[in-house]
């Protein structure tokens, strides 16, 4: 039974980061397309940032540059790491994990694509 678990949010000034993580179980790990989502009040949930099975790494263009995403094999873990954190960052964060044909070589894969999901992490970055 594939299961993602999120953890590491939390409440943060603007200006400040924080590291998400997203211990993965109940399958082989790296073979698998992982991204993150967010999802605001009353907003549509989007995408945040993937990492492909080859290593590749794409991001939305709101964090480009501030976020990063990477991932440790060994641990099944995923991670989000968010510098720079604005106000517009508050949302609840998602992992999800996708088949290994997605590639995240030049934007992450919409969120249709993804077949597991998490519990989520909420976020909140005050001005």
């Amino acid at each position: 039974q594939v299961q993602l678990v999120e953890s590491g949010g939390g409440s943060v000034q603007a200006g400040g980061s924080l590291r998400l993580s997203c211990a993965a179980s109940g399958y082989t790990y790296s073979s698998y397309c992982m991204g993150w989502f967010r999802q605001a009040p009353g907003k549509e949930r989007e995408g945040v940032a993937a990492i492909d099975s080859d290593g590749s790494t794409s991001y939305a263009d709101s964090v480009k540059g501030r976020f990063t995403i990477s991932q440790d094999n060994a641990k099944n873990t995923l991670y989000l790491q968010m510098n720079s954190l604005k106000p517009e960052d508050t949302a609840m964060y998602y992992c999800a994990a996708g088949g290994s044909w997605l590639s995240a070589q030049s934007s992450p894969p919409p969120e249709y694509e993804y077949n597991y999901w998490g519990q989520g992490t909420q976020v909140t970055v005050s001005s």
